[in-house]
């Protein structure tokens, strides 16, 4: 099960998955440095760090390693959010309360979402706008299927 990135993990790996490339420590450094006062062998400890969890890999680029991302952002948000329904009690009653949380654009999201993993729900209606606008229930961006598939990086834990 994946554990919530601290902060200052949380922040190394904003960037890591923004940027969607191998980085290294130094550029990082100096990205975080816009924000606040850091030290390079601080930095340097969070990435090894998150290279020990699994989070990220990295490859040997002369004197330095460059840092990669094992999962996508998506994929550690849907981990998390798996753990703690998981925990509950009452599931249903947990999704229940999660919903009533959610903003229209959250439930807009959630909407969009189950279409593309539950393209043929029994009783589903299909909207007569939905499919003039070509909106068919298998189409969408794969992030959706992707995050399913790698929500928790490859690691020893």
């Amino acid at each position: 099960m994946p554990r919530q990135l601290g902060e200052l993990e949380d922040a190394v790996m904003t960037r890591i998955w923004q940027w969607n490339r191998p980085v290294t420590v130094r550029e990082v450094l100096e990205d975080l440095q816009r924000e606040r006062s850091i030290a390079y062998t601080t930095v340097m400890t969070v990435m090894d760090n998150l290279h020990q969890k699994g989070w990220v890999r990295r490859e040997v680029d002369g004197r330095a390693y460059r840092y990669t991302a094992v999962s996508t952002r998506a994929a550690y948000s849907a981990a998390l959010m798996n753990e703690a329904w998981s925990r509950s009690d009452n599931p249903a009653a947990a999704l229940v309360a999660f919903f009533g949380m959610m903003s229209a654009e959250q439930r807009e999201a959630l909407r969009d979402a189950m279409r593309i993993v539950l393209p043929t729900l029994p009783g589903d209606v299909v909207r007569p706008d939905a499919e003039a606008a070509g909106e068919g229930a298998g189409e969408g961006s794969g992030e959706g299927a992707e995050a399913a598939d790698d929500a928790e990086p490859e690691s020893g834990r």
